[in-house]
C-alpha cells in the first residue's frame, strides 16, 4: 500500500477504521481501488466480511457473494413490510414480510453477522439498489437495531458507477419503479436515510500518458469532444492490417463474438488440442468456474492468465498475455509476451469461501468450503468487455462498433496502459460514447461535500461517541438472556441446583449494573466532549477492569453451565442457546478491552491495528474456563440420575382431564401465581399456558393488565397498528416477544382491554 499511498487512500484509511460512516469508494480505472481493498483485509481493527454481487467477482475480491451471505431468494426485493401482493401479481418479487417469515437466516449467518462491525461490497457498480436495501433489513433484524441504517453496521462499497451497470428487467422495473428512481446502488432507502462519504480516488496508476488519460476522462464525463474521437480514430486499421498483427487481445461487446475469434483463430493452428481437466473439490458450483473445466489448448494459442501470480516470485498477473509454445500430458511451456521469457504453468487454486464463527476464538474467520484447481490461462485472441474488466493489457484491438451498455467504451479502452497499444477494428461513433447521466449526475452532486478533513472530524468524534454508548451497554445481552429464560427455563427443569441459577445468576449479575453503565456512559460522554484525554483513558482503564472482571465471572457460569449440558442427551438447542450468549459476553468483554486503545488512537488521528494481542489474550482467558468447566462437570455427573439431566415428572400425581386444563391454569392465576411459575408447576410449557391466559382475556375471566405491564402492552399495541400479521409481528420483535405474549396483547384489542 505505500507505492500506492496519495492523500485520498489515506483519507479512505481512516474514514473506514476510525468511522463509522457508509462510505463509496470510487475512482477511475487504475487508481488502486482493490489494492486498497486488500490491504484494508489484513489491517483493520474491525470484524468484517468481504462481499460481491456475483460469483466471479466475489473470486476476485477473495470474499462471498451477497446472496449466499444473507441468504436472498432470487428476485426483486421490495423495500415495504406489506406482503408482495399488495403491489404485483407477478412471481418474484419479496419484501420485509416475505423475507423474514419465507426466507429466515440459519444459525449460523445470524451468528457470523451478529459479529460483523464492517460490510465491504465490491463491484458496487454492479449492485441494485433493492439488494442493497435488502441487505439494510437483514442487518437490522441480526442486530435488533431499527433505529439505524444496516443496524449500525459501518458499509463499505467499493467501485466505478462508470463501469457495469446494475441488470433489471423490463417486468422487474415495472414494479420497482414505485419505489425506485433508478436501479443503481445510491438510490437505495437506506442511503437516502443515512447519507454516506463520497471519496474519489484520484491518482491513475495504470496509464502514464497525459493525453490518453484526458481523453478517458472526457469519456467518463460525457464531455468528450470531437478532437478525442479524432485521436481515438487515428487507431483504426484495416481487417487485412489487423490479420498482419501479432500479439494483441481483442476486446469486443458480446460474448458470441469473443468466440468466433478465439474459435477460428484456434483452428487456424497447426497440430492437435489437447485437454487439461480442472480438480474440483467439496462445494464449488460451476456457476462459479472461473475457467473451463476441461481447458483446450493448442501450440502457438495465445492465452492470457487470469488471476496474480500466488507464489509471490510475480512471473505473471492477472490479464498478462502469453503464447503457448510446447504442450505434453502434464506440461504446459509458455512464452511471456513482454520478455519473451519461457516459463512452464503450474495449476492455480480458486476458493469458494463462507463466513463463520470460530468456535475457539469466537471471531469471524473464513471457511473454505470448496476449491476449483486448474492452470490460470483462457484463449486470448478475444475477450468481452464485461470480462476484461479489472485487466490491464499492453495492446487490444478494440471492437465496440456495437456498445449496447453506458460505458462499454471507457472500460473497453480503459484496459490499455497506453494509446501507443490501442488498435481499433471499428471507428468510434460519437453518439456510441455515453455514460449514465444518472451516475454523471450523482457523481458531480456527490463530489461537492463537505471539506474531508472537517468531514473526518466530526465523523470520529460522533464514533468515539456512539462506541463509548455502545460498549458500556448491556441490554442486548439482557434481553438474550431474557429470550433463552423464555425459551428454555420451561422445558430444562434440571437436576443439579446450582445449574437451575446459573442463568438467573448471569442476567441478575448484569441487569443490576444498568444503573451504574448508564452513568459511566454519561461521565465519558462529558470527558470526550470536554477532551479531557488523560481523565478519560483512567476512567476507562478503572471501569474496563471492573467491568471485564463482571463480564468474566458471567462468561465462566455460562461456560460452566455448558459443559454440564453437554453430558446430557436432548439438549443441543439448549446448548445452542448458551454458545450465543457466549458469543455475546465474549465480544462484549473485547469491545471494552478494545476502547481506551481506540479513543487513544483516534482522537490523535492515527489508524487503529488490528490489537490481536488483546484477542489471544481472551482466547486464553475461554480455554481456561472451559477446561475448568469439563473438570467441574467430571466430579457433578456422577450425582445425576437422569441422562437428559433433567428432573423427572411426578409419575403419582393424578392426570386431570384435558377438558379441566383451561380451569387449573385460571385457579392458579388467580392465586397469584405467574404463567412461569404455572408452567413449571403443572409441567407445561409457558406457551401452553399463555394460551390459556389469551383465551381468558378474550372471554372476560381475565384482566390484560393483570398478565402484563403497561410499557410491553403498550409496545405491542403500537406494532399491531403497523403490522398485518403474527409473523410480522414475530420477525420485527425477534424473540423479545414471544408468540403468547403477543396473542395476549391480540386477545385484549378484541374485548376493549
Amino acid at each position: 500500500m505505500d507505492n500506492y499511498s496519495t492523500d485520498k487512500l489515506e483519507f479512505a484509511a481512516k474514514f473506514v477504521n476510525n468511522t463509522n460512516a457508509p462510505i463509496f469508494l470510487t475512482g477511475k480505472a487504475g487508481t488502486g481501488k482493490t489494492t486498497f481493498l486488500r490491504d484494508l483485509a489484513k489491517r483493520t481493527h474491525k470484524r468484517h466480511v468481504i462481499l460481491a454481487p456475483t460469483g466471479i467477482a466475489a473470486l476476485h475480491a477473495k470474499g462471498v457473494t451477497i446472496h449466499s451471505q444473507f441468504l436472498l431468494p432470487l428476485g426483486s426485493f421490495l423495500p415495504v413490510r406489506e406482503p408482495e401482493g399488495n403491489f404485483t401479481d407477478q412471481y418474484g418479487f419479496f419484501t420485509q414480510h416475505t423475507l423474514g417469515r419465507k426466507h429466515p437466516l440459519n444459525k449460523l449467518r445470524k451468528s457470523v453477522l451478529k459479529a460483523v462491525e464492517l460490510l465491504v461490497i465490491d463491484e458496487v457498480s454492479m449492485l441494485r439498489a433493492d439488494v442493497l436495501d435488502a441487505i439494510d433489513y437483514r442487518m437490522k433484524s441480526v442486530k435488533r437495531n431499527f433505529r439505524e441504517p444496516f443496524g449500525g453496521v459501518q458499509v463499505l462499497m467499493i467501485g466505478d458507477l462508470f463501469q457495469l451497470p446494475p441488470i433489471v428487467k423490463d417486468h422487474e422495473w415495472h414494479v420497482l419503479n414505485r419505489f425506485y428512481n433508478s436501479m443503481h446502488f445510491f438510490e437505495a432507502k437506506a442511503l437516502q436515510n443515512s447519507g454516506m462519504v463520497y471519496l474519489e480516488l484520484d491518482k491513475i496508476f495504470r496509464q502514464q500518458d497525459d493525453q490518453f488519460i484526458s481523453v478517458l476522462n472526457h469519456l467518463r464525463d460525457n464531455r468528450v469532444t470531437n478532437e478525442d474521437i479524432q485521436l481515438l480514430n487515428s487507431h483504426f486499421k484495416s481487417e487485412e492490417e489487423i490479420g498482419q498483427l501479432n500479439d494483441y487481445i481483442t476486446i469486443t461487446t458480446h460474448n458470441y463474438k469473443a468466440d468466433q475469434i478465439n474459435q477460428k483463430e484456434m483452428e487456424g493452428l497447426e497440430g492437435k488440442s489437447m485437454f487439461f481437466e480442472a480438480d474440483v473439490e467439496g462445494d464449488f458450483p460451476e456457476t462459479l468456474y472461473p475457467l473451463p473445466e476441461k481447458l483446450e489448448l493448442r501450440e502457438g494459442a495465445q492465452i492470457m492468465f487470469v488471476k496474480n501470480d500466488s507464489s509471490g516470485n510475480s512471473f505473471y498477473f492477472n490479464g498478462k498475455i502469453a503464447k503457448v509454445i510446447q504442450l505434453k500430458k502434464d506440461e504446459i511451456l509458455v512464452e511471456m509476451q513482454d520478455d519473451q521469457e519461457e516459463y512452464q504453468l503450474r495449476k492455480e487454486t480458486w476458493e469458494n469461501k463462507k463466513y463463520v464463527v470460530n468456535p475457539d476464538t469466537k471471531e469471524l474467520d473464513e471457511e473454505v468450503i470448496g476449491t476449483f484447481e486448474q492452470y490460470p490461462v483462457k484463449l486470448a485472441w478475444a475477450v468481452t468487455v464485461h470480462k476484461s474488466q479489472g485487466l490491464t493489457f499492453d495492446k487490444a484491438i478494440i471492437d465496440v462498433g456495437r456498445a449496447f451498455a453506458p460505458g462499454q467504451v471507457y472500460v473497453a479502452l480503459s484496459r490499455l496502459r497506453s494509446l501507443d497499444g490501442l488498435v481499433l477494428r471499428s471507428r468510434i461513433q460519437s453518439s456510441l460514447v455515453y455514460s449514465d447521466n444518472q451516475v454523471v449526475n450523482f457523481s458531480q452532486s456527490a463530489g461537492n461535500q463537505q471539506d474531508l478533513k472537517e468531514l473526518l472530524l466530526y465523523q470520529q468524534n460522533t464514533y468515539l461517541g456512539k462506541l463509548v454508548e455502545q460498549t458500556f451497554d448491556f441490554v442486548l445481552i439482557l434481553r438474550e438472556l431474557e429470550s433463552f429464560q423464555k425459551e428454555e427455563n420451561s422445558t430444562m427443569q434440571f437436576e443439579d441446583p446450582e445449574m437451575q441459577m446459573t442463568i438467573p445468576q448471569v442476567y441478575e449479575l448484569l441487569s443490576q449494573e444498568v444503573g451504574n453503565t448508564e452513568k459511566f456512559r454519561r461521565q465519558l460522554l462529558y470527558l470526550l466532549q470536554e477532551k479531557e484525554s488523560e481523565k478519560i483513558q483512567e476512567r476507562i482503564k478503572k471501569g474496563g477492569q471492573y467491568y471485564r472482571e463482571l463480564l468474566a465471572n458471567s462468561l465462566k457460569k455460562i461456560l460452566g453451565q455448558m459443559g454440564m449440558a453437554e453430558q446430557f442427551s436432548r439438549t443441543k438447542k439448549y446448548v445452542e442457546g448458551l454458545e450465543a450468549i457466549e458469543e455475546s459476553l465474549l465480544r462484549k468483554y473485547l469491545e471494552i478491552s478494545k476502547l481506551g486503545r481506540l479513543i487513544e488512537v483516534i482522537s490523535k488521528g492515527e489508524v487503529p491495528s488490528k490489537m490481536q494481542e488483546l484477542e489471544e489474550e481472551l482466547l486464553a482467558l475461554r480455554r481456561q474456563f472451559i477446561s475448568i468447566a469439563k473438570e467441574n462437570a467430571k466430579d457433578k455427573i456422577k450425582d445425576i440420575k437422569s441422562k437428559t439431566g433433567r428432573k423427572k415428572r411426578d409419575s403419582l400425581k393424578p392426570k386431570r382431564q384435558k377438558g379441566d386444563s383451561f380451569e387449573v391454569t385460571y385457579q392458579l392465576f388467580q392465586s397469584g401465581k405467574t404463567a412461569e411459575e404455572i408452567a413449571k408447576e403443572r409441567s407445561l410449557a409457558q406457551s401452553t399456558i399463555k394460551s390459556h391466559l389469551a383465551y381468558g382475556i378474550e372471554t372476560g375471566r381475565i384482566e390484560l393488565t393483570d398478565c402484563l405491564s403497561e410499557g410491553v402492552i403498550s409496545e405491542i399495541r403500537d406494532e399491531l397498528e403497523k403490522q398485518k400479521s403474527m409473523s410480522e409481528l414475530r420477525a420485527f420483535f425477534d424473540g423479545k416477544y414471544d408468540y403468547g405474549t403477543i396473542k395476549m396483547v391480540i386477545a385484549g384489542n378484541k374485548v376493549g382491554l
